[in-house]
């Protein structure tokens, strides 16, 4: 019966960790997306310090993304 109660609770608990980390995937995703879109809208009026900033902050969010992404497929593999 304990083993029964221990796999449930790893369940629910990996369960949760899934449905966190699909939600900051998707939020790092939004917000890589929404660097990108500002390069393409605002991209002459940006300096290139500003542009510049804008690509690593892309590129961080794009990291975090999979990072998120990673550890969920991690999970499921174990």
């Amino acid at each position: 019966m304990k083993d029964f109660v221990n796999k449930a609770a790893d369940a629910v608990e990996d369960a949760t960790k899934n449905v966190r980390d699909t939600v900051n995937e998707a939020s790092h995703r939004s917000e890589a997306e929404a660097e990108q879109e500002k390069r393409r809208v605002a991209g002459d009026v940006m300096t290139p310090g500003e542009k510049a900033d804008s690509v690593l902050n892309e590129g961080k969010n794009r990291v975090q993304a999979e990072w998120d992404k990673t550890k969920k497929d991690v999970r499921r593999k174990t």
